[in-house]
């Protein structure tokens, strides 16, 4: 899930403010480029570690090098996530700089969802693409079984459709809310469009096209 500017100013301000100041809103460093609360366990905290790392690399894998050096704040409790502005999702990029997990969203394929979006958007600059490219996309890079097959498998879909996808942001968390299977048939179309185009590397060239002026019409 993504937050941009035209989302609640209720929750976006707390957010804006806790990434750009996580010490602010009570959390500290755990390892560079990752926050969490000061008094989490050592097991814990070496779990997060871990997850970040692993998300991380399931990015990276996927680009190949990275462009974004977005933060990521870990909250081992509600109490924290609702600090620093978050809602009922599992995780959160916040404007492309940021990432902002709950207590939910503690799991490599929920951070690298999120860190995917703050890399597609590094790499878009004032390029654009539609909301289900940039949700299927982030599925596809942070590989979620839940919604994809395995690698192994001819086609990863799970499910599929014909029907236009979301365009907007607003128009993606209206649909979402009503059929999570919203994420499967987006990274659906992402996958075949990849698979049928050279894969990740497409994806990339496409991306630097997009961010030199070039239209979606994919």
């Amino acid at each position: 899930m993504t937050l941009g500017s035209g989302v609640t100013l209720v929750l976006a301000f707390p957010s804006i403010a806790a990434t750009t100041c996580p010490r602010c809103y009570g959390l500290v460093p755990v390892e560079d480029g990752l926050y969490a609360e000061p008094d989490v366990s050592d097991v814990d905290r070496q779990r997060l570690v871990s997850l970040y790392r692993e998300a991380n690399q399931r990015v990276t894998d996927f680009y190949g090098e990275r462009r974004g050096r977005p933060i990521v704040l870990a909250c081992s409790t509600p109490e924290c996530y609702s600090r620093v502005g978050g809602g009922g999702e599992r995780g959160v990029a916040v404007l492309g700089r940021a990432v902002m997990l709950s207590p939910r969203g503690l799991d490599p394929v929920i951070a690298a969802h999120e860190l995917s979006h703050t890399e597609l958007h590094a790499r878009l600059g004032s390029g654009q693409v539609p909301q289900w490219f940039d949700e299927g996309l982030a599925v596809l890079v942070a590989d979620d079984p839940r919604f994809l097959l395995p690698r192994t498998s001819p086609d990863r879909c799970r499910t599929d459709t014909q029907e236009p996808l979301p365009q907007t942001l607003d128009e993606w968390l209206r649909a979402a809310s009503a059929d999570e299977q919203m994420y499967g048939k987006a990274a659906c179309r992402v996958h075949r469009w990849a698979a049928a185009h050279g894969g990740p590397r497409a994806v990339v060239d496409l991306l630097d096209r997009l961010s030199r002026g070039e239209r979606f019409t994919g």
